[in-house]
């Protein structure tokens, strides 16, 4: 996997699982590979040899668990960056033990991504046939009793998401030109991520949304918490990309997640300052990438040590997502806030310089 620029949650973390799956003595599912109670390990750690996926509520991780161990779908709802995307693809990694049965919902994502599809070469030398037939993921996941995922729901055309009812509610998928069908086999669910804060967004009908079981993931609850976060990720990323070593301080790492924090909230961290918010959502994600480029101009571009000039462009770019009414936002807020604290002289000029 030496080549693999991002592997697969199943195969980065193999032995991981291999572990868990010794030693879990508890009771398992139909079709799982895990108990609950060690998928739960898995994606939140032990403090030992089980490093921990997702850092937020225990609590959370158990219902989202619970919820794939009976006949409801999972729906993992959040603003942008928290963590969906990736929660998801650890569950079905424990779980099913293959993470890849993804459907990608966009504006153009047809029901064949959700169905079933046609290879037409085949389809017109021997008609409608098994063999000319192209399953989809949620296919695949129904026949193998595995866990498909379906990212950005909301996303979809309202028409191509119903496609979903079906199979949610009859675990049937009819394919009416053959005169047959496919019966989820135990083990079949699905995961499904969404959020309603971006544009381009179809709302769930009733009809869909009551066969989801929704969980909303939180942004991280305290400064400390997300900091945490970044740094691991950024951690995670500099392995992965093989980064040259870089001095990555906390201060630089904490500065970035205040400025998304404070922005998002619409004041400052001591409450005495309200400030404007910008479009964009800000999320914890976006501190990540903000902290991995700086990390990299550092790296290549400086002295290997992360300062307030590698991530200040960053952050405006992050920021300043239309160009007028958050450039007026971030101007008010470097000048009203980020100026006047002390420590921060440094990446005041940075970021001013950047701007």
């Amino acid at each position: 996997m030496t080549s693999v620029l991002r592997p697969h949650a199943e195969d980065q973390f193999a032995d991981e699982l291999v572990i868990l799956a010794k030693t879990d003595d508890r009771p398992r599912p139909p079709g799982w590979r895990l108990s609950p109670w060690a998928v739960t390990t898995y994606v939140l750690g032990d403090g030992g040899r089980i490093t921990p996926k997702y850092i937020g509520p225990r609590r959370i991780v158990e219902v989202a668990v619970a919820t794939l161990a009976t006949d409801r779908a999972l729906l993992l709802l959040g603003v942008p960056g928290t963590a969906k995307t990736w929660l998801s693809e650890h569950l079905a990694a424990a779980i099913s033990g293959d993470s890849t049965l993804l459907v990608q919902g966009t504006a153009g994502t047809a029901e064949e991504a959700i169905r079933y599809g046609w290879n037409y070469a085949r389809l017109l030398s021997e008609g409608p046939s098994r063999g000319a037939l192209t399953p989809s993921p949620v296919m695949r996941a129904m026949a193998e009793g595995r866990l498909a995922r379906v990212e950005e729901l909301t996303r979809m055309p309202s028409d191509v998401q119903d496609a979903l009812i079906t199979v949610l509610s009859e675990k049937t998928l009819p394919i009416p030109e053959l005169g047959e069908e496919v019966q989820a086999a135990r083990g079949f669910n699905v995961i499904a991520t969404a959020n309603d804060r971006d544009r381009g967004v179809n709302d769930l009908s009733s009809a869909l949304r009551r066969r989801f079981n929704t969980v909303v993931l939180p942004v991280p609850a305290t400064t400390e918490e997300e900091v945490g976060i970044v740094a691991r990720r950024v951690r995670q990323l500099g392995r992965s990309l093989e980064l040259p070593e870089t001095v990555t301080g906390l201060e630089e790492i904490r500065r970035v997640v205040t400025v998304f924090r404070e922005l998002r909230a619409g004041v400052t961290s001591d409450g005495r300052t309200k400030v404007k918010s910008p479009s964009g959502t800000l999320s914890t994600a976006e501190a990540i990438s903000v902290v991995t480029n700086g990390i990299v101009l550092a790296a290549h571009f400086g002295d290997g040590v992360l300062r307030p000039a590698d991530i200040a462009g960053g952050i405006v770019g992050a920021v300043v997502q239309d160009p007028v009414s958050d450039r007026v936002v971030w101007q008010e807020y470097l000048e009203t806030v980020v100026r006047d604290r002390d420590d921060w002289r440094d990446f005041y000029r940075a970021c001013r310089d950047a701007g």
